[in-house]
């Protein structure tokens, strides 16, 4: 086979050619096993749970029935699914915009260089490092109405004890106050990390101008870790829809479904009703709910984002 000159017009693009593939043949390579994790344990999953929610099917049995819209029908005039769903969005829109709060305050705060600093950040990061089962029952234990420490603070304060998880209107705050707890930490380290990136001088300018601490941070800290705080913002709503350990472990959905949420619901449906086409239809329906949050998020907050240098 005759091969062009190094010199020739036509030697240059064909070895860029050439380089290009094996680029591609080498990007193949080192992603297959990714892509293919991704394939049989997210894209599949969600591609049968289309597809069942549209059927009869119960768990263990080989045979499906096409049944169309029904399933999603029932749901529609189930008042279990309403209650779940307000559940879900009450605990999504408590507790994000709390805990993402809470761990900017915390987040500037240790930014400071104070004497010790590095305790504190593990004391707020601590418990994002325990397990959400041991936490869940520990959380159990310190809520219990006979001998809790909860209750006890609250003996010696004066207020009257409150049973915590087996009263519905305080169960789901309950549940929510220990996810602040939880995931606060984590939030605090991420935009801490973006504080460290912000230019000192900044702050000092604003200084010498005379800037309140208050306004530096709302003028200065948080436009420039918005693109941070929007990743925070996504990653809050993702893992609120994404609530069942907790619940699980806590209260089982009650008291009267007080704290049943959609993942506990699907949950309910799927192992202990035994009704895979029901489950997979609520699924699909939070699925839908995330991405629409997510859409929202992107299309108010995405465009408030500010990225240096541009």
């Amino acid at each position: 086979m005759n091969q062009l000159p190094a010199d020739s017009p036509g030697a240059e693009p064909l070895a860029w050619k050439r380089q290009r593939r094996r680029e591609l043949a080498t990007a193949v390579v080192m992603l297959a096993p990714s892509l293919l994790f991704l394939m049989a344990f997210t894209y599949w999953p969600i591609l049968r749970s289309i597809v069942y929610g549209f059927h009869d099917v119960q768990l263990g049995s080989p045979e499906r029935f096409f049944v169309g819209w029904e399933n999603y029908q029932r749901l529609w005039h189930d008042e279990l699914f309403w209650t779940s769903l307000r559940n879900t969005v009450v605990y999504m829109v408590v507790t994000v915009p709390t805990s993402i709060g809470l761990a900017l305050l915390l987040a500037v705060a240790l930014d400071r260089q104070l004497r010790g600093t590095a305790l504190y950040r593990s004391v707020f990061f601590y418990p994002v490092m325990v397990p959400s089962v041991a936490a869940g029952m520990v959380w159990v234990f310190l809520y219990a109405p006979g001998y809790g420490p909860i209750n006890g603070l609250m003996d010696f304060l004066g207020l009257p004890k409150l049973e915590w998880l087996y009263d519905k209107r305080w169960a789901l705050p309950a549940i929510i106050f220990m996810s602040i707890w939880k995931y606060a930490g984590y939030f605090m380290l991420i935009l801490l990390a973006a504080l460290q990136l912000v230019p000192r001088d900044l702050y000092e300018a604003a200084r010498l101008d005379g800037v309140s601490g208050f306004r530096q941070l709302v003028h200065i800290t948080v436009p420039l870790i918005s693109p941070t705080l929007y990743f925070v913002v996504v990653i809050g709503v993702l893992h609120s829809y994404q609530i069942f350990d907790y619940v699980f472990v806590m209260t089982q959905g009650g008291p009267a479904d007080a704290t049943n949420v959609l993942t506990f619901y699907i949950y309910q449906n799927a192992f202990q009703f035994q009704d895979i086409g029901t489950a997979s239809a609520l699924a699909n329906i939070l699925l839908l709910v995330v991405g629409g949050l997510i859409a929202i998020v992107a299309a108010t907050l995405g465009r408030r984002v500010h990225y240096l240098g541009r």
